[in-house]
């Protein structure tokens, strides 16, 4: 991989310019040691309320041949785009940071990787709840043993998705585009979970739709259980059927010397700590949701993932999420969702 020079402002260029993409532009912006080159939409500057400054172009190849010296691509376009835009970054030879999900496929990620080795560079996969203080806090404690064995993890996501955001004009709530609900709402979930503990296997599930039935192509709430390849068993129970606003996205872990629960909307409380001769610590405060106005989503950590993008292209450190992981979420939800019936028609 190469190194940039520790003295160089690191230059990005953004893909897509919606709700997340803005808030990668404005991460950007507010870090010294990097600089907010562009921005590419398929949409046009009256459309998408940018900054004048900020240049904006209809697509990558366009902005990649106005700014050829770019460092890093910032892929924001919906999920079903993710790998094509990445693989066009990686082909220009640029470092490409991907919000969740990596892609909607195992043989998609396979294709990134493949290509990043390729041209030796770089690719952070955007799951920025791994910087939240709990989340931090249970990492440390479970690698330290402080739980014992585990005996059975639960992860718990109920959150409200309505008409106001599904409107029927964008890319939400389609098979090939969004890809479910596990993928646009609950991924950051599954990698904290996978982070923690590990790969899943004797995979069980049922799926509903009691609410979207209009509004997307999939279900809207499942039920899941198995087994931890590295022992204990776990479940994931999810939903956006919740009325009004979200509810809880929140682990409970239950270990042979005590149990955890990491709870609250956006999984940024500890609830339940009671460990056989522990005293549970003060714990920084956790950033609030990202707030897209009628909902919220996961903790606004995304400045800690441009710094972690610069600290690790200038060789201070290494990627937080890097695209194995990316690639071994993707793997658990795709085994999960291959239970489901077929997804309704496109809406």
């Amino acid at each position: 991989m190469s190194i940039i020079d520790s003295n160089k402002r690191v230059r990005f260029g953004v893909v897509g310019a919606g709700h997340i993409g803005k808030r990668h532009a404005e991460m950007i912006r507010r870090n010294s040691e990097s600089e907010l080159v562009a921005m590419c939409d398929v949409r046009p500057q009256s459309e998408v309320q940018l900054d004048p400054s900020i240049p904006l172009y209809p697509s990558l190849e366009a902005m990649l041949e106005a700014h050829p010296d770019l460092d890093v691509i910032n892929v924001c376009t919906p999920n079903g785009l993710h790998g094509e835009h990445t693989l066009k970054a990686l082909e220009a030879r640029k470092h490409v940071v991907i919000e969740k999900p990596m892609a909607l496929t195992v043989a998609e990620c396979e294709k990134i990787i493949f290509k990043a080795l390729q041209v030796s560079r770089q690719v952070f996969c955007v799951m920025q709840n791994r910087y939240s203080p709990p989340s931090v806090w249970i990492k440390e404690l479970v690698e330290a043993g402080t739980l014992g064995r585990i005996f059975m993890v639960q992860l718990n996501c109920y959150w409200n998705r309505d008409n106001r955001y599904y409107t029927g004009k964008n890319w939400k709530g389609t098979p090939d585009l969004d890809g479910g609900t596990l993928f646009t709402q609950f991924s950051h979930f599954i990698d904290i979970m996978y982070w923690l503990f590990g790969d899943i296997t004797e995979i069980q599930a049922r799926f509903d739709d009691f609410t979207h039935e209009n509004l997307t192509a999939f279900e809207d709430s499942g039920l899941v259980n198995f087994r931890f390849v590295n022992g204990g068993m776990g479940s994931i129970n999810y939903s956006t059927s919740v009325w009004d606003k979200n509810l809880e996205s929140s682990i409970t872990i239950i270990g042979e010397k005590g149990s955890v629960k990491i709870g609250g909307q956006y999984m940024n409380e500890v609830e339940r700590c009671h460990i056989d001769g522990y005293t549970m610590p003060e714990l920084p405060p956790a950033s609030p949701a990202n707030d897209y106005g009628a909902y919220k989503g996961s903790a606004a950590n995304h400045h800690f993932v441009i710094e972690n993008v610069i600290d690790t292209l200038k060789g201070r450190t290494s990627a937080t999420t890097n695209a194995l992981e990316g690639l071994k979420v993707v793997d658990i939800i795709e085994r999960i969702y291959a239970l489901r019936k077929l997804p309704k028609l496109n809406r």
